[in-house]
C-alpha cells in the first residue's frame, strides 16, 4: 500500500482497521461466507480470505494490529552501549583509520545488536541522540591557501563554462 504523504498509518487509523478485522472475525464465527463479510464491511474478498486464514491459524492474535512497522529502534541500554563503542573509535572495531562513517556505524550496529538500519536511518538515529557530523579541526599540512585563492580568482573563471 502506498501513502502519498510519505507516511504510514497513525495509531488511530491502525485501530480502525483492527476493528474492521475484528468485525470480520465475528462474521466468521457466525458462519458467514467471505463474500458476505466483504460486502458488509466494504472490503475486498481477498482481504477477507487473508483475515480468515490468519484467524484460523493464529486466532485473534492473527488479526490483531502488529503496531507500527517503523524502523527498528535500539533500547536505551543498547544506545548507551553504542555510544561507548563509538567513543572507543573505529580502530578498536577493526577499521584501518580513525574515521567513523555512517556505513561503518551501520555495520557496527548490525554486528552488536543484530538490527539492520539503512545509512539514512543510521544518520537519523545518531542525530536523534545528539551526535553530529564532524569536520577535521586542522587542514592538511601540504595545503597552500594562497595558491588556492589565486586559482579561484584567476583560473576558475576561465575554466568555468559560460552560461547559455
Amino acid at each position: 500500500m502506498r501513502y502519498p504523504q510519505g507516511g504510514g498509518l497513525t495509531d488511530a487509523e491502525r485501530a480502525v482497521r483492527e476493528r474492521v478485522r475484528l468485525q470480520a472475525v465475528a462474521g466468521f464465527e457466525g458462519g458467514e461466507k467471505n463474500r458476505e463479510v466483504a460486502a458488509a464491511l466494504r472490503v475486498s474478498e481477498r482481504s477477507v480470505e487473508r483475515w480468515r486464514r490468519q484467524w484460523r491459524e493464529e486466532g485473534l492474535a492473527g488479526v490483531a494490529s502488529k503496531g507500527s512497522p517503523g524502523r527498528p529502534r535500539l533500547s536505551d541500554d543498547q544506545m548507551v552501549r553504542l555510544e561507548r563503542e563509538l567513543e572507543r573509535g573505529p580502530l578498536a572495531h577493526g577499521w584501518a583509520d580513525q574515521r567513523w562513517t555512517l556505513a561503518r556505524v551501520k555495520t557496527m550496529i548490525g554486528r552488536l545488536f543484530h538490527v539492520s538500519y539503512t545509512v539514512e536511518g543510521t544518520w537519523r538515529l545518531l542525530r536523534r541522540h545528539g551526535w553530529s557530523w564532524q569536520q577535521p579541526a586542522r587542514r592538511a599540512i601540504e595545503r597552500d591557501d594562497d595558491a588556492v585563492e589565486l586559482w579561484k580568482r584567476e583560473v576558475w573563471p576561465r575554466v568555468r563554462a559560460p552560461r547559455r
